[in-house]
């Protein structure tokens, strides 16, 4: 999270999480509606959630052979 988002947070809270998603826009945005305290502590908290999962951490399919993922 850096100290720009924070601040953008503060100021528009739903510009500061346009790119996390859009649930996380829309649930901003009607926070920000009913409240703009609540709206920025809704940005503040989906901006400091960790939603980014490692690469590793996919399974792998088998490449050699000739079945495709529909066929297991």
């Amino acid at each position: 999270m850096s100290i720009f988002r924070v601040i953008l947070s503060i100021i528009f809270p739903p510009l500061a999480v346009v790119d996390k998603g859009c649930g996380s826009f829309l649930i901003v945005t009607i926070l920000t509606l009913v409240g703009w305290v609540p709206g920025v502590i809704g940005a503040l908290v989906i901006l400091n959630k960790d939603t980014e999962v490692p690469r590793s951490n996919y399974p792998t399919y088998p490449t050699t052979t000739s079945r495709t993922r529909c066929d297991y």
